[in-house]
C-alpha cells in the first residue's frame, strides 16, 4: 500500500525533528494513528509478512485468533480498524498469549486496543486474541506494521477482513494477504456485565465484597433467580482462569454438587462437575445445563446458565429447592482447562440457604469461624494481655510495691493474673487449626512449627512460674534469667508467627495493611519499653548515694521510682489504650474476611 507523498514528507520531518529513535520497546502509542515507525526511512512497498485469523465471522463478545507469521522481524504494530475506513481509530481490544514477546497498548479511547513487541529480539510469529466489541462496525479488517530492522519495515500491511453474520460486502478496500480461513463456530456470548438489580428481590445473591457492583472489576458475583422449573444463574469475578461455586450440606470440600466456567484458550467452557474431597473436581460428562453463556473482558470472567431444579437422571446433581451451604472459589487454569488448587480460601456462606426460596442479597466468608476465632484469640493474647503483664513486671515493681490484693503485691496479681490470661487463650487457641483441619496442616509452611513452639514455651513459662524460688533463695537469680530468657524468646516467636498466619489462605488479611499494622504495634511496643527504660534512667540517676551502703541506695532508689509513678501510670494507660486500638483494628479486619 502507497502512501501520499504529501503526508508522508510531513511525517516524515516530524519524527527529524522530534529526535524519536524508534520504539525498541514497543511503547509506540505516538504512532496509534499512523502506524508509521520513526526510523528515518521510507517503507518498503511488498510485504514479507502474512496475518492470518480463525475466522471469517463474529459476533459481538467473540474472540478471533490473529496470527503475524513471516521472516525474522524485530518490532511490530497490531490494530483492528473499520474496513470502511481504515483512517478510522482502532477497534475492539486484544488478549495476549505471550507476555515475553508481545504487550498491550491503548490506542485513543479504547484500552488494549493494539498489540505491540516488548524487544528488538527477533522473533518469526506472533499470536494474540481480538475481542470483538458490543458496538462492532460490520466488517473490521486487521492491519500490521513490522520492522525487520531498524531501516526495512512495511506500514499497514492488510489482513483479513472479518464480518459480523448477514453483513453486506462493498467493494473490498484491501486485499488480504492471507489464505483462505475457516469459519470459527458460534458460540454463545454476554454482551455486557452483570448487575445487581433485583438483588434481595426478585433473585438470591452472594457478593464478595458485600455490597459490592459486579460491573466492577474487583466483585465476586453470583445469582439464583426463579423462572418456573429452572434457575437462571450468573457468576462473575476478577479471574483469568476459573470461577467455580458448589453446594454443600456443611462447610467442608467433599460430597458437593459443583459448577465451573473454564477460561481454555480464550474460550470460557462451563460444565458441572462432582466434588470428592479435597481432590480435583470430577466433570460431568453429561452436560444438563441450558443457555449457557459467556464473556471474558479485562480480566473479568463472567458465565451464565439455566438449570432444572430436579434432575432426577443426573447421579450428583443437588435439588435446587433444598437448602446448601454455598461456595464461590476461583483460581487459574492452564492449557487444555486444567483447573489448579484456588490460592485462597473459598467464600463460605455462612449459613445453608435455598436459593429457590426467599430472595436475600448477603456476603460470605472466605475465612472460617474457627481459624477466625484462632487469629482473633491469639492478637488479644500476645498484643494486649501479655505486653501488659511484662511492662507491669519490668516498670511497677516500686510503683506498687506498697500495694496489695488478695495478700499480694499489686504488680504481682495483675502480672500473674494477665499471664495466665495468655496461657489459657494461647492454649484454647491452638487446638482451633487442628479441630478445622483434623490433624497437621501440609500448606501451612512454618507458622504450625512456629505455633507449636511458642505453646510449648507458653507451657513450660507457665510451670516455671508455678516452682518460683523464694525472693532470697539461692536459686532466684537462676530463675529470673531462665523466667525473663523463656518469656522474650516466646514473645519474639510469637510475633513472628502471627506474622507468617496473616497471609496464609485461611485467613488472609488484606496486604499489605495488616505487615505495615504488625509493624506499627512492635514499633509501639518497643517505643513505650525504650520511653520507661529512659525514665528508670534519669530517676536512678538522680539518686544521691551518701554512703556506700547497698540498704540505703535500694531505698534511695525505691524513693525516686515512687516519684516517678504518676508519669508511668499515665504512659501505662496510654499505651493500654494504644493495644486496644491494635486490637480493635486486627478483630475489625478478621469480621469483614
Amino acid at each position: 500500500m502507497e502512501l501520499p507523498g504529501l503526508a508522508f514528507a510531513v511525517w516524515m520531518f516530524i519524527c527529524f525533528y522530534a529526535s524519536v529513535d524508534g520504539y525498541p520497546s514497543g511503547k509506540i502509542r505516538e504512532a496509534c494513528t499512523s502506524m508509521i515507525p520513526c526510523h528515518g526511512s521510507s517503507p518498503q512497498l511488498s510485504p514479507e509478512h502474512t496475518i492470518t485469523v480463525n475466522g471469517t465471522e463474529f459476533k459481538p463478545g467473540d474472540n478471533i485468533e490473529v496470527h503475524l507469521s513471516g521472516p525474522d522481524f524485530e518490532g511490530f504494530f497490531i490494530q483492528a480498524r473499520d474496513a470502511e475506513h481504515l483512517d478510522s481509530p482502532a477497534v475492539g481490544s486484544f488478549m495476549l498469549v505471550d507476555r515475553r514477546l508481545s504487550q498491550l497498548l491503548t490506542c485513543g479511547r479504547t484500552k488494549n486496543s493494539a498489540v505491540s513487541h516488548t524487544s528488538k529480539a527477533k522473533k518469526k510469529y506472533i499470536k494474540v486474541y481480538w475481542i470483538a466489541p458490543g458496538d462492532a462496525p460490520k466488517r473490521v479488517q486487521f492491519l500490521a506494521t513490522v520492522v525487520k530492522k531498524y531501516k526495512i519495515f512495511w506500514v499497514k500491511i492488510p489482513g483479513p477482513i472479518v464480518s459480523q453474520p448477514n453483513a453486506l460486502s462493498p467493494t473490498p478496500p484491501l486485499h488480504a494477504t492471507s489464505e483462505a480461513v475457516s469459519t470459527s463456530h458460534p458460540v454463545s456470548y454476554l454482551s455486557k456485565p452483570f448487575n445487581a438489580s433485583g438483588c434481595g428481590n426478585m433473585k438470591f445473591c452472594i457478593r464478595n465484597p458485600s455490597n459490592c457492583d459486579p460491573e466492577s472489576a474487583s466483585c465476586f458475583f453470583l445469582s439464583f433467580q426463579q423462572e418456573k422449573s429452572s434457575v437462571f444463574i450468573e457468576m462473575s469475578g476478577p479471574s483469568e482462569g476459573y470461577l467455580a461455586f458448589a453446594l454443600s450440606n456443611d462447610q467442608w470440600m467433599g460430597g458437593d454438587d459443583a459448577y465451573l466456567c473454564v477460561n481454555e484458550d480464550h474460550r470460557v467452557h462451563v460444565s458441572p462437575a462432582y466434588l470428592k474431597g479435597r481432590s480435583r473436581p470430577v466433570l460431568d460428562s453429561e452436560n444438563a445445563l441450558e443457555d449457557v453463556s459467556w464473556r471474558l473482558v479485562d480480566g473479568v470472567l463472567q458465565c451464565s446458565f439455566r438449570r432444572s431444579i430436579r434432575l432426577p437422571a443426573y447421579k450428583g446433581r443437588f435439588n435446587l429447592d433444598a437448602s446448601y451451604y454455598i461456595f464461590l472459589a476461583d483460581g487459574e487454569a492452564s492449557e487444555g482447562g486444567l483447573i489448579h488448587k484456588h490460592r485462597r480460601q473459598p467464600l463460605i456462606t455462612n449459613g445453608i440457604y435455598n436459593v429457590t426460596g426467599l430472595p436475600h442479597d448477603i456476603g460470605g466468608s472466605r475465612s472460617p469461624r474457627l481459624i477466625k476465632a484462632h487469629g482473633a484469640l491469639m492478637f488479644v493474647a500476645w498484643i494486649t494481655t501479655v505486653s501488659i503483664g511484662v511492662l507491669v513486671a519490668r516498670f511497677f515493681k516500686p510503683v506498687w510495691s506498697h500495694s496489695f490484693l488478695f495478700g499480694k503485691e499489686m504488680w504481682f496479681q495483675v502480672h500473674r493474673m494477665l499471664m495466665l490470661t495468655t496461657v489459657t487463650l494461647t492454649s484454647i487457641s491452638f487446638v482451633l487449626p487442628f479441630i478445622y483441619r483434623g490433624g497437621w496442616s501440609q500448606q501451612a509452611g512454618f507458622h504450625p512449627y512456629l505455633g507449636c513452639t511458642v505453646m510449648a514455651l507458653t507451657i513450660f513459662q507457665a510451670l516455671m512460674a508455678g516452682f518460683r524460688p523464694s525472693r532470697h533463695a539461692p536459686r532466684r537469680q537462676l530463675f529470673n534469667w531462665f523466667h525473663w530468657s523463656t518469656g522474650t524468646t516466646a514473645r519474639i516467636l510469637a510475633v513472628v508467627t502471627m506474622f507468617l498466619g496473616m497471609d496464609l489462605p485461611a485467613l488472609d488479611l488484606p496486604d499489605p495493611w495488616d505487615t505495615y499494622t504488625m509493624i506499627g504495634f512492635v514499633a509501639w511496643h518497643v517505643g513505650i519499653d525504650v520511653l520507661l527504660e529512659i525514665h528508670s534512667y534519669c530517676l536512678v540517676r538522680k539518686v544521691e548515694v551518701i554512703e556506700d551502703d547497698r540498704v540505703q541506695i535500694l531505698q534511695s532508689l525505691t524513693s525516686a521510682e515512687a516519684e516517678g509513678r504518676l508519669f508511668k501510670q499515665i504512659v501505662l494507660t496510654i499505651y493500654i489504650c494504644g493495644n486496644v486500638v491494635f486490637l480493635i483494628a486486627f478483630l475489625a479486619a478478621i469480621s469483614q474476611i
